[in-house]
């Protein structure tokens, strides 16, 4: 009978070799495990942002504004009677020439007004009437020898107001005109006799003049021709006469 012990110890050997090696490495894992144990996971820990990351984080997108800090509670939005335009001032330019229908009466009316002083001329082809006085802080004030009157008050590039005279009384409003709208007068003396005539041009919206005025040889009332649309400082025949027309700048010093 042969004898075993050679082989036995070789496949022992053999045996002791694996389980030392497999040992061996359950003991190289077992530190690396706890390690990983220990160290937070990836979705646990956050790098800190870098300075582009901020920058990109904080500025505002294309086409949009950074908002200003806050300062505490904002004022609310005014309301519409709160941001409601004042009246217009009542104020007179120192130079200044009014013209305007008459309400209710078919007559026109028009006022110039010169450093505070004021002349007005009130006409609806049968009576008329001229008027002085004075202007203050955009109230107006005239009178003329008949007992008539014209109150109005100037703001926002008109004057409005009514005109007394012959016992009726009537509303206006009358805008500034420049000329040839405006007031105009001619006088002359004739066979011993003061000859006078007075006009109101006003220009038309549409294109064209309404005028209106009344002529006087003593206190008889004539015929008062038509002045000329485009020239109406153009001579013209009264009573026989020819009379020169002046715009309100040629005779206001008289009647101031």
């Amino acid at each position: 009978m042969s004898r075993p012990g050679p082989v036995i110890t070789l496949a022992a050997g053999a045996v002791l070799a694996v389980g030392l090696g497999v040992a061996s490495a359950i003991a190289a894992q077992a530190p690396v495990t706890e390690a990983a144990a220990r160290a937070p996971s990836t979705a646990e820990t956050t790098a800190p942002p870098t300075a582009e990351a901020t920058a990109e984080a904080t500025a505002p997108a294309a086409g949009e504004s950074a908002a200003p800090p806050a300062t505490g509670q904002t004022s609310p939005a005014p309301s519409a009677q709160e941001t409601a335009a004042p009246e217009p001032v009542r104020t007179a330019p120192r130079k200044a020439d009014y013209g305007g229908r008459v309400k209710g009466n078919g007559g026109l009316i028009a006022i110039s007004i010169r450093d505070g002083q004021a002349i007005g001329y009130f006409c609806d082809g049968r009576a008329e009437a001229w008027f002085k006085g004075t202007e203050s802080g955009g109230e107006l004030r005239l009178t003329s020898r008949g007992g008539g009157r014209v109150t109005a008050e100037l703001a926002g590039g008109r004057a409005r107001g009514s005109v007394a005279i012959g016992g009726g009384k009537w509303r206006f409003v009358a805008p500034t005109v420049v000329k040839p709208s405006g007031l105009y007068r001619a006088t002359a003396m004739v066979r011993g006799a003061r000859l006078r005539a007075g006009w109101i041009v006003l220009k038309n919206p549409n294109g064209g003049y309404t005028q209106v005025g009344a002529a006087f040889e003593g206190e008889t009332q004539v015929p008062v021709p038509r002045l000329q649309d485009g020239r109406p400082t153009a001579p013209v025949t009264v009573g026989g006469a020819t009379l020169q027309p002046e715009d309100v700048d040629g005779f206001i010093e008289e009647l101031r």
